[in-house]
């Protein structure tokens, strides 16, 4: 640290850059500035070379003695009363000034600031010293150092006359106390009322405080200025411009200051590196560091370089990189230092590495604050709950004395989301209150989040209610909690309540209220909040467009998000994802295909959220191919370990019939959790095969996995289509008493079909009156479609009465109704339903089957002759036709629900989807490959009973999906045994 000695005064502040650079100052003979080198404690000792000329030798020991005491006590922190004595016992003493300075530079250091304003107070008193511009200056300094900026004005300003130091000192204290506001009013003060001229210790500390308010307008001109006055070649300054240039996000200006520089020096390269990192530019950011070591100066890395290195590591989840930044830290022996253990151990955690954190946390024989706050946070981040709280404690306990702050109450406060963790919180925000934490808005925000989490209303409205000043952050803490707690109404109350009180809501108020819209599927408000987005300009923000995508999405408005996606420039993975989700969820799997293909053609890198959706669309579609090249590129982008890919690939292969190769891929897992089990056990039983689900179901419970709800309803679903209704009641019965999952609507829709489709509709019927809760209008179908298939008449009008109440605008449940009368011959009270749907305005789903050729999907509506094909399939149909009828094929009238003569029935029969499919695939096929068609409907019994005699006559396998199921026709059979 620099030196100034003049008069036998010692003098020393960072902020004088002739010092620092060995050069005079204007107005300062060169003669009396040195730098120094030492280490910190050696600023507190005295050198021979700092005194004047002593009148005599006793004298000159005397004075020395008395100078080699003050600072020999300065060294020993606990020893500055001892030295403040010993100055006022010698105020005559010819070495006093230098003396002073050193007490003050200790007490700055020590941040003392009791025996500095004595000091101060001492000072003011002599006429000698009280104006004296070195020890004023020191004085300025020390209150700075000891956070006590507004003191160091006083001082300030008390001085008769003030020079280039005493405002390099004020510049530099305030900006150590990141007042940037007031550090850049006081630079133009210093323009605007003196004479004095900037240097290149004022440059660095205006610069740094620019960048500190990201005001890169007023760093520019201070920039110019710098290059004018010919200070751009100075080290620092160019370093303050980098490290500016790179907080204020202008990266450009950044690089092409620092390829420039004449003369670069190891901060030189630490800030440029930082700045690639602060701006996300983490490649970069390693390949500086390559290049620095590499460099003709060979610079090595020091302690800011590793700790702005590993953050990059941390935030981009890359540990490889940051095992080898750890081993260049051990190989330099930088891990000794407490601020690069605190950053590995940051690093490690962030990266999912808790064991290795912990570890170097242990070995830290030096923690501090920061390194409790680091490994809390890595603890309660990965939802410790237990181990955070165990973390608190110990961090309180005798031989660690460390007192939690601020940030450790936050870090905790994070994992605090469950009603179990209550106990816990209320002990925490007690201990925050009896240490006055909770005045902090960012501590008092945190807990009203918690509570809300935690299910605690009323706690969490009385923080918000005890705060002094309520800001927008206040408001966000409470509505952003109610929103992620899941009590919409609640957040979009506090929304309105807000706006009430005058406060202009910011983007994270309207992603929490979109979010809450979202979950209401409220669209009216919804289309409220992104009005109020587009008058504010707010739209640009990806994050709120993105919430707008998946708002709209969420209320099936898919033509609304498509307009909005559309509209963004800046289209980034998470917005295609959002809409190809979307219309995958919305049931378009054709637009989430199309839109998948767009992506990838304009270069844009699918992610495994992507490969989900896009396999969701396969499966709905049926659409093998494209599920295979689908898969082909997760197992080339290495996205099959991710567990929701997998179990996606699994899912596909069933639902375009290909259980065996769904099998294959299950089988091949290493690490099978419950999800894939689910996957594996609802694709068996779509398919019908329930003695294959069962065993799959036994052998999960014999390996210890828990089943969840998904399990049950896979496995409910597997006997329902197999007709093992012994073996699904048994397993309905045990779901909630072996394995504590409580049945819901879906477990008692299975049931209800189950039991339905066997023919015991009473037991189906009673069931439905005695569910917890009140069954949907799916359950009633259900139960209404089993009572048309056994005719039963009178049941079937009372389930249809109620099933028309629950839902009156639902063309299929008219058509259902239709049907049982239909059944029953009663033509009236069919005529009376279809005039009812016509009042409505309702029209029936037309039966449409479709087929994949070639990768391209082929569909049929039921008659549809307008076909390009028309003629060959039905030409095809008529041959098929005949030959089967040879072998037992006669139509099944009685699947045409309409009073007309049998042979109109007939050609009816003729026209249905899935004939003109088979026929279609038979005439566009090589014999050796199986059909797969898909339809929307439930399959009749007549295209059932030909599908089984066209698969004998044409020696092909032909799978059929419809809306219930999968059949598989090999050779006369069909795989459901004809219980469907």
């Amino acid at each position: 640290m620099p030196l100034y000695n003049c008069s036998s005064a010692c003098l020393w502040s960072p902020l004088f850059p002739s010092l620092r650079h060995k050069k005079s100052h204007p107005q300062f003979p060169a003669t009396v500035i040195q730098r120094n080198k030492h280490s910190p404690r050696s600023i507190f000792k005295a050198k021979s070379s700092l005194s004047h000329s002593t009148k005599t030798n006793n004298a000159s020991t005397q004075g020395l003695h008395f100078l080699q005491e003050i600072t020999t006590l300065c060294e020993e922190s606990k020893s500055l009363n001892k030295a403040l004595s010993l100055l006022q016992e010698n105020l005559h003493n010819a070495d006093f000034k230098e003396a002073t300075g050193v007490l003050l530079q200790a007490c700055g250091h020590e941040k003392d600031i009791e025996i500095g304003k004595r000091i101060h107070e001492l000072v003011s008193e002599s006429t000698q010293f009280s104006n004296d511009f070195i020890i004023n200056t020191r004085l300025i300094t020390m209150y700075s150092l000891c956070g006590f900026p507004l003191d160091s004005r006083r001082v300030f300003d008390s001085l008769k006359t003030r020079n280039l130091f005493q405002w390099n000192a004020l510049v530099s204290g305030f900006t150590k106390n990141e007042l940037y506001t007031d550090v850049l009013s006081i630079f133009v003060e210093l323009l605007s009322d003196t004479e004095l001229k900037p240097d290149n210790f004022t440059f660095p500390c205006v610069i740094k405080a620019c960048g500190g308010i990201a005001d890169v307008g007023f760093g520019s001109g201070v920039h110019g200025m710098a290059a004018k006055m010919g200070l751009i070649g100075d080290v620092f300054v160019s370093n303050a411009l980098i490290a500016m240039y790179g907080k204020c996000a202008f990266v450009e200006e950044m690089v092409k200051l620092f390829e420039v520089m004449p003369e670069r020096n190891l901060v030189s390269w630490n800030s440029i590196i930082c700045g690639f990192s602060e701006n996300g530019f983490s490649c970069e950011s390693f390949d500086l560091l390559i290049k620095m070591m590499g460099c003709e100066e060979g610079f090595i890395p020091d302690v800011v370089t590793v700790v702005t290195v590993l953050p990059v590591c941390a935030g981009e989840g890359n540990v490889d990189l940051g095992i080898l930044v750890h081993g260049l830290a051990v190989k330099l022996g930088l891990t000794r230092e407490l601020m690069v253990n605190n950053a590995l151990v940051d690093m490690y955690a962030k990266c999912g590495f808790l064991s290795e954190a912990q570890i170097l946390f242990d070995k830290n024989n030096n923690k501090n604050v920061v390194s409790w706050n680091t490994i809390i946070g890595a603890f309660s981040m990965a939802g410790d709950v237990c181990g955070t709280f165990d973390l608190l404690r110990k961090m309180q306990m005798k031989e660690e004395e460390m007192k939690p702050n601020e940030v450790t109450v936050l870090n905790v406060l994070t994992s605090c989301s469950e009603k179990s963790e209550l106990l816990s919180l209320k002990e925490l925000h007690g201990y925050s209150l009896r240490h006055g934490f909770d005045n902090d808005e960012l501590v008092a925000n945190a807990f009203v989040v918690a509570y809300a989490k935690c299910g605690s209303e009323i706690s969490a409205e009385n923080v918000f209610h005890g705060m002094d000043s309520r800001t927008v952050s206040s408001w966000n803490a409470l509505i952003c909690g109610y929103a992620q707690k899941g009590d919409h109404l609640k957040a979009l109350d506090y929304f309105l309540q807000m706006t009430h009180s005058d406060l202009e809501p910011d983007l994270f108020s309207i992603g929490s209220l979109i979010l809450a819209c979202t979950h209401l599927k409220s669209l009216r408000r919804g289309k409220e909040i992104h009005g109020f987005v587009m008058r504010n300009g707010l739209e640009g923000d990806s994050f709120t467009g993105i919430s707008l995508l998946s708002l709209y999405m969420h209320c099936e408005k898919s033509s609304s998000a498509r307009v909005l996606f559309d509209e963004m420039e800046d289209k980034s993975l998470v917005s295609w994802n959002t809409m190809i989700a979307g219309y995958s969820q919305n049931k378009l799997p054709v637009e989430a295909i199309v839109l998948f293909r767009r992506m990838f053609s304009i270069g844009v890198q699918p992610c495994e959220i992507s490969i989900v959706s896009i396999l969701s669309a396969c499966s709905q579609l049926s659409a093998l191919r494209l599920g295979k090249e689908t898969h082909c590129y997760a197992l080339k982008a290495i996205l099959t370990n991710d567990a929701f890919v997998a179990c996606s690939i699994i899912d596909m292969y069933a639902k375009c019939g290909c259980l065996e190769q769904s099998q294959r891929v299950f089988d091949r897992l290493k690490d099978k959790d419950v999800t894939s089990w689910n996957a594996i056990i609802g694709g068996h039983g779509i398919h019908g095969y329930g003695k294959e689900a069962i065993e799959l179901f036994e052998k999960m419970l014999a390996l210890g996995h828990k089943p969840d709800t998904f399990t049950f309803v896979g496995i409910l679903t597997a006997c329902n289509h197999a007709g093992l209704v012994e073996n699904g009641l048994k397993y309905f019965s045990q779901m909630q008493k072996l394995h504590a999952v409580k049945p819901k609507l879906e477990h008692y829709a299975c049931v209800v079909d189950m039991l339905g489709r066997a023919g015991k509709l009473d037991d189906a019927f009673k069931l439905i009156i005695e569910m917890p809760e009140e069954a949907d209008a799916g359950i009633w179908s259900s139960l209404l479609r089993s009572c048309r298939t056994y005719g039963a008449l009178k049941m079937g009008e009372k389930v249809a009465k109620t099933l028309l109440e629950l839902e009156p605008d639902k063309a299929e449940n008219y058509v259902l109704v239709s049907n049982i009368y239909a059944g029953s011959e009663k033509w009236d009270d069919v005529r009376m339903m279809r005039q009812r749907m016509k009042e409505r305005g309702l029209r029936k789903e037309a039966g449409c089957s479709w087929i994949e050729l070639g990768g391209n999907i082929h569909s049929f509506v039921v008659g549809d002759s307008m076909l390009p094909e028309w003629e060959e399939i039905r030409g095809m149909w008529g041959r098929l036709e005949e030959q089967i009828s040879k072998i037992g094929y006669k139509p099944y009238t009685e699947a045409v629900l309409h009073e007309l003569e049998e042979e109109e029935k007939v050609n009816i029969l003729r026209g249905h989807s899935e004939k003109l499919a088979i026929s279609f695939g038979l005439l566009k096929t090589t014999k050796d490959l199986t059909l797969r068609v898909c339809k929307n409907l439930r399959i009749c019994v007549d295209c059932h009973n030909a599908a089984k005699l066209i698969s004998k006559v044409a020696e092909r396998e032909i799978v059929v999906r419809d809306n219930k199921r999968f059949h598989h026709f090999r050779d006369g059979v069909c795989s459901c045994g004809d219980y469907w």
